[in-house]
């Protein structure tokens, strides 16, 4: 338990931060999530438009330091190498 006003504040907010982090975490690892299955079944089309909203969720992460830019920028590439892949 805080022992002072700032500290119960500063807890409070933390609690806030964190439930929209965890918002926005989940948003990108779904899009990513979408993009992997659609690769997996050989749907490039599909995928490459799916793919187009993962990039988007992920550098909307970054910039709010959910995640590092460079594990945005990480994620992104291997996305793009695994969608070049398909036939």
């Amino acid at each position: 338990m805080p022992n002072t006003k700032s500290a119960a504040k500063a807890m409070r907010q933390a609690q806030r931060r964190k439930i929209h982090n965890l918002d926005i975490k989940d948003n990108f690892k779904s899009a990513v999530k979408e993009v992997k299955k659609l690769i997996a079944g050989g749907k490039k089309t599909e995928a490459m438009t799916a793919m187009k909203a993962a990039m988007s969720a992920l550098d909307k992460a970054a910039k709010k330091h959910v995640i590092k830019k460079t594990a945005a920028s990480r994620k992104k590439s291997r996305l793009a190498i695994s969608l070049a892949r398909i036939k």
